[in-house]
């Protein structure tokens, strides 16, 4: 009986190890070198195997079914080369090391020989055809060849001849393989910049390309292409020549469609609308991130986590156009600016035609960058008419004192943290959080740094543009 349990397991760990697939190398530079095998998982990445490479640069690893889609190896020195991992497909290359793609050889993995020859050849297209869009701008713009009708139907068949050899190459992809989900993807997220400057006539097509993606497609979240396919598609939208009225128009018509797309999945909806909103923030999009928080809050029929839940909120309660709350100031604070006989008592004493409200800490790391940098804006601010307030989430009043000293303008602390009723009342929930207010306390902005404070202040007060 002991015989037959012992074969038994014997039998069920080769199953086990013959279910696994291989990624080899032989590389004559990676000798006893260090070598990862990185896949992809939505925004992040993970270590699927490691392995040294022995006296010859030699080098096996093991990926699972799961492993599926693009990943990448890693050497010791940080220097990569993209892969394609499919199940029951093993991989087997040879070269010199990952810094000379050039002499990379893939000896074995029928999709990555595709992926490779695609990858070569379809930037040449692109520059052919960026070739041939400059010569037809000319023959259509210039008087001395816009009447010339046959090189100007030459290049149209063969920007057409181009375009169509590309189409052929990725429809004769093998059926339901990853390569084949993969190339048309990649060469959509890539192709933004260009359509955007040169071929503006396929940008509504592109616009449908990127609508059409299923968010919830496992294979998207193994491509490590999920935030350039979010940020490509807003940015191409950003930058499609349009007024900003028809910008918003578009941006509301794709948070629309993908939130339809992601409501049956509660963790991609949270990774994915998280993302999209940080990257509207960042690009000072505030319509199209206003409408996003709105249509997530409003929405019964999903769970938004607790914390992009209080930043959404946050939005909403804080947005531009809003009264922000008053701030009433602790017994003691500092002022340097001020006497002791007209020190404002809270925030809308202030008489300064703007406030700058900045909630940080010194245990913040980017907090001391930023209020350095405001030190060094504040007398030219000043003179326009801007006062600061920077209201501190430190616990300690020695730590709090000795990270002020520096500072020219209106610093205050009541030691209470993420429960001071200043940071409950303006719904912070990360430092540095900045907001920018009129004299009656109305939300002008809420930059999201220093630096774009500051050029909000040289543009509307300095140089006096409206």
């Amino acid at each position: 009986m002991k015989k037959i349990i012992i074969t038994l397991t014997h039998l069920l760990i080769i199953t086990s190890v013959g279910s696994q697939n291989t990624v080899t190398g032989t590389f004559t530079g990676l000798a006893k070198k260090q070598i990862k095998l990185v896949g992809y998982s939505g925004f992040e990445t993970y270590a699927i195997d490691s392995i040294q490479a022995n006296d010859n640069g030699e080098f096996s690893l093991s990926f699972d079914k799961e492993d599926f889609g693009m990943a990448y190896l890693l050497s010791q020195n940080n220097k990569s080369f993209v892969v394609i991992l499919a199940e029951n497909e093993n991989l087997r290359l040879s070269g010199v090391n990952f810094e000379l793609p050039e002499s990379i050889k893939i000896i074995q993995g029928k999709q990555n020989q595709l992926f490779d020859q695609y990858a070569t050849e379809h930037p040449r297209r692109e520059q052919t055809l960026s070739a041939w869009d400059y010569l037809t701008k000319i023959y259509e713009l210039d008087t001395l060849f816009s009447t010339q009708q046959t090189p100007k139907q030459a290049i149209e068949t063969e920007k057409k001849r181009i375009k169509d050899e590309d189409s052929l190459f990725l429809a004769g992809l093998p059926e339901d393989s990853y390569v084949s989900y993969y190339l048309p993807l990649r060469k959509l997220v890539s192709s933004v910049a260009t359509i955007a400057q040169y071929r503006t006539e396929e940008i509504q097509a592109t616009f449908a390309a990127f609508r059409n993606i299923n968010y919830t497609d496992l294979r998207l979240y193994k491509s490590g292409l999920l935030k350039d396919a979010i940020e490509s598609h807003f940015w191409l939208i950003e930058n499609s020549g349009r007024s900003l009225d028809s910008v918003y128009i578009e941006m509301n018509k794709s948070i629309d469609i993908l939130l339809t797309n992601l409501l049956s999945n509660e963790q991609k909806l949270n990774e994915i609308t998280e993302h999209l909103f940080k990257f509207l923030e960042q690009r000072s999009l505030f319509s199209a991130s206003e409408y996003l928080a709105s249509k997530l809050l409003n929405e019964k029929s999903c769970t938004i986590n607790d914390d992009f839940a209080s930043q959404l909120e946050s939005y909403r309660a804080m947005k531009k156009g809003n009264i922000a709350p008053d701030i009433v100031f602790p017994t003691s604070f500092s002022a340097p600016a001020y006497t002791d006989q007209n020190k404002p008592k809270k925030l809308s004493e202030i008489k300064s035609s703007y406030k700058v409200v900045v909630f940080g800490a010194s245990w913040c790391p980017q907090c001391p960058k930023e209020l350095q940098e405001i030190s060094k804006n504040y007398a030219i601010w000043k003179k326009q008419g801007v006062e600061v307030v920077f209201v501190s989430l430190d616990e300690n009043k020695q730590t709090f004192t000795n990270f002020i000293k520096p500072f020219p303008f209106i610093c205050i602390c009541d030691y209470k943290k993420w429960e001071s009723q200043s940071v409950k009342d303006y719904h912070v929930f990360a430092t540095p959080t900045i907001y920018l207010l009129n004299k009656e306390n109305e939300i002008l902005l809420k930059p999201n740094s220093v630096n774009q404070l500051n050029s909000w202040i040289d543009w509307y007060l300095v140089q006096g543009n409206n």
